[in-house]
């Protein structure tokens, strides 16, 4: 494949209480521009952990039906997904190999080999390895090197983040996917994913946390001096939230959903002490009125003890307010509840922003696509990418380009073949473009027919 003609890369977020499939394409400044999108409710997940597999599988199917929908030129067979539940686990390790020819430069096959056999690391009977990622190269006595491609020595190592899952939890997702009529490319850590569409260069030098707020599960990744110091699965959500305000209002679950969404906020102080908000009877029954302040009260009590978890995992890893200049940069649908950067703040001392998954989208992609909620999503797309480039180079190491002398390419005939050529590849370019505003087109009829539904 060209590379100028970039693969189209599908990212699937099954997730607690929605599921998004978002088809997307780098362009030639390489931002990415989004081909499909589809979402569909979540019933068969809990805490981010794959339940109920009929279920499930529904889900999955409308959402990539929407995804058709939005763009009947697609064709999706593979996708890259996302991975939560408290079943996370994360250990860090060390591991060096001792190279064979310490005359020559290291290469990118003994960095695979080194990774590689770090697979066989121990772990627990019952889980299972999702993913090896390096902190930090050495050779033999320098230290802290970030690539250490082109050095050269008798011993190279690094240092680890191995990160884990139960077995059968990883089982049932990768089931759910296949029995979709779908193959997984990859599963992808879901709090890596939210950081890679949320952060920037400067962000992991400064040094950040992530905190995606999901409906099941608060993911965490910490960055510190560029390297990926730890990654961590709270198991509460916002789902909790909205059982907590169920429980504690005495209401029905759609009711507390609601009200958490348009009346909720993380600070009781910030709430007006007599605001009150109706909810209709059941059957007859008399109305009920309900304090905006209890509402904020109870959000701040889950929030709070979510944000507890937070400052515990950064004490664990000696990474203090001081040390993490980036502060904290919230994401997920979660992170759309009122006065939460100032509870984040007040909680942690960390200054917090929410992360918009926008850094890294071509200009003209659709409002909807901008909200907190679809981080992990386009995440996705953005690791995906980031293993083409990865085989690409990998690909023009191995065969470089020969160049074909200027008197021969002056003599060169145009036969027949090179016209066709030439007719094919402006045919591809102008189908792109039909691709892309009939994609443009069907999905800004889809938002207004949503919009027309939500009005009557």
């Amino acid at each position: 494949m060209n590379h100028n003609e970039s693969p189209i890369i599908v990212g699937l977020d099954i997730g607690t209480t929605k599921i998004a499939a978002i088809a997307g394409r780098k362009n030639e400044y390489g931002k990415l521009e989004i081909l499909g999108f589809g979402r569909a409710n979540s019933n068969g997940v809990q805490h981010g952990q794959v339940l109920n597999i009929d279920q499930t599988i529904k889900a999955i199917q409308q959402a990539l039906e929407n995804c058709y929908e939005s763009n009947p030129d697609l064709e999706i067979s593979e996708v890259y997904v996302g991975i939560a539940g408290h079943h996370i686990k994360s250990l860090q390790t060390r591991g060096d190999i001792v190279r064979q020819d310490p005359d020559t430069e290291i290469k990118r096959p003994e960095i695979e080999q080194l990774i590689a056999n770090q697979r066989k690391t121990f772990i627990p009977a019952g889980d299972q390895i999702i993913d090896v990622i390096p902190q930090d190269f050495h050779v033999d006595n320098i230290q802290n090197i970030k690539d250490p491609i082109g050095y050269n020595g008798v011993k190279v190592g690094a240092n680890f983040h191995i990160i884990t899952g139960d077995r059968n939890a990883i089982r049932n997702i990768n089931r759910s996917v296949e029995r979709s009529g779908l193959s997984t490319k990859d599963l992808v850590l879901q709090p890596l994913a939210s950081a890679s569409a949320v952060m920037s260069d400067i962000d992991m030098e400064a040094g950040v946390a992530i905190l995606d707020i999901g409906g099941g599960t608060s993911d965490l990744a910490v960055f510190y001096e560029g390297i990926l110091k730890h990654t961590a699965v709270i198991p509460f959500g916002g789902e909790n939230i909205t059982n907590d305000i169920r429980m504690g209002l005495g209401v029905l679950k759609s009711q507390a959903e609601a009200m958490k969404v348009q009346f909720g906020s993380a600070l009781s102080d910030e709430a007006k002490t007599n605001a009150y908000i109706t909810i209709p009877g059941l059957k007859g029954m008399p109305a009920k009125e309900i304090s905006v302040k209890n509402l904020a009260a109870i959000i701040q009590a889950r929030m709070s003890e979510i944000l507890d978890f937070v400052t515990y995992h950064l004490k664990q890893v000696g990474l203090d307010s001081r040390a993490l200049n980036g502060g904290i940069i919230l994401t997920g649908g979660g992170s759309q509840l009122k006065h939460l950067i100032q509870l984040t703040e007040y909680t942690t001392g960390l200054n917090a922003r929410i992360g918009l998954p926008n850094e890294h989208l071509a200009p003209n992609h659709i409002d909807e696509l901008k909200k907190p909620m679809y981080s992990t999503c386009i995440g996705l797309i953005l690791k995906g990418y980031s293993d083409y480039d990865h085989k690409y180079k990998e690909f023009t190491e191995k065969f470089k380009k020969v160049e074909v002398p200027r008197t021969l390419v002056q003599n060169t005939e145009l036969t027949k073949e090179n016209v066709t050529s030439a007719v094919a590849s402006v045919d591809v370019s102008i189908r792109k473009q039909k691709f892309w505003d009939k994609f443009k087109n069907n999905l800004i009829d889809l938002f207004k027919e949503e919009e027309d539904q939500v009005i009557k």
